[in-house]
């Protein structure tokens, strides 16, 4: 029989539980004066409970410059502006050589030389103009959007009526905006919560862009599934999906009033893309997967038609993004596009390019393909 050490044969004490009032139980406040006393109460009452003072910092430490990311010099901006102006350098001093030579050897044709150079330099400064009033304009959306965040956030009633006349002043040379600025001018006075001035101006200004931006999408998607179904090529795909979706992209801000120019739209695609891996966009998305698995499409097509799907697919999603960055405002009372709102034919059963026969319409209870 082998001993037990008198640890092991003492019994195990459990969790109890003490209430403030309870006679054996001893409150400390913490006080230095009375530490000697406390100490005293606590050794002859079976619990002691010190109370700590509570602190609120005024003042937050500030924080470690060590911590602090170090602000780099834009070595690649330098380089890049640096070479385009070199370049610019180059080509004045070869048109001016040029037109030197020209002249001398017969007047006329340095006339004509000087004459196209300075239609080329107009023109130059036309399509840096429009570049420049196009980057402002999206800055414009950017911040209108930014702003109704905001005032939903903070419920700031005042601010909801200064964003109404920005959004009104947006759309002034939109002429389909007409009748919704009247509505919103009738009720400029009425005293409304934040949120319900904004679904007012959403629903009077956006409600025609944002149906016009369904089908941009939905035809850009089905046009990309069919043309990438039928190519024979890969690189032919991949090319006219880059294609589809810049051009998708510059309509959808066309419809929402921006004017994206080469570096315009170069920036509006980054915003999608980035957008797209925010918001999980390389996923097709639940109702993507629940169509395809319930319609059992993958054993219905052949490979490449399966292939012009998924592009149309990806293209939708693309298109959903740009609808989110191009947007002067956030849903607020609108519903948000869904992907099946907008690429639903390309999942269904003749949506990847089986033809519209009686047999098919009569598989699908008679009901016609939708538009």
């Amino acid at each position: 029989m082998s001993g037990r050490s008198p640890e092991e044969t003492k019994p195990s004490r459990g969790p109890k539980a003490w209430r403030f009032d309870d006679p054996q139980v001893g409150l400390d406040d913490g006080d230095a004066d009375d530490a000697g006393g406390s100490v005293d109460r606590g050794r002859r009452r079976a619990v002691s409970i010190t109370r700590e003072p509570d602190r609120i910092d005024d003042d937050p430490p500030p924080p470690d410059p060590a911590l602090q990311p170090r602000r780099r010099a834009a070595w690649g901006a330098i380089l890049m502006a640096s070479l385009a102006a070199l370049v610019m350098l180059g080509v004045g001093i070869g048109i001016e050589g040029l037109i030197r030579e020209l002249f001398a050897r017969a007047p006329w044709l340095g006339w004509m030389a000087a004459a196209m150079a300075l239609l080329a330099g107009i023109a130059l400064v036309a399509i840096v103009l429009r570049e420049l009033v196009g980057l402002l304009r999206e800055r414009r959306i950017e911040h209108l959007r930014s702003e109704a965040a905001r005032v939903l956030a903070e419920d700031d009633a005042e601010g909801a009526q200064a964003l109404a006349g920005a959004l009104v002043a947006f759309h002034v040379t939109r002429p389909g905006t007409a009748r919704g600025r009247e509505e919103i001018a009738q009720l400029s006075e009425a005293i409304l919560e934040a949120q319900d001035r904004l679904v007012i101006v959403e629903r009077a200004l956006l409600a025609e862009a944002d149906r016009a931006a369904r089908r941009a999408v939905a035809q850009a998607a089905r046009r990309v599934s069919v043309v990438t179904a039928v190519s024979p090529r890969a690189l032919i795909d991949i090319a006219f999906v880059i294609y589809a979706a810049i051009r998708l992209l510059r309509r959808i801000a066309g419809i929402y009033g921006g004017r994206p120019g080469f570096f315009g739209s170069l920036r509006l695609a980054r915003s999608a893309i980035d957008h797209l891996a925010v918001t999980g966009g390389v996923a097709m998305g639940d109702d993507m997967i629940q169509q395809v698995v319930g319609h059992g499409l993958a054993a219905r097509l052949s490979t490449k038609l399966g292939e012009g799907v998924v592009n149309g697919a990806m293209t939708a999603r693309f298109g959903l993004a740009a609808i989110a960055v191009c947007r002067p405002m956030p849903f607020i009372g609108a519903p948000a596009p869904r992907f099946g709102d907008v690429a639903g034919d390309l999942l269904s059963r003749r949506g990847a390019g089986e033809p519209d026969t009686p047999d098919s319409r009569a598989r699908d209870g008679g009901n016609p393909p939708r538009d």
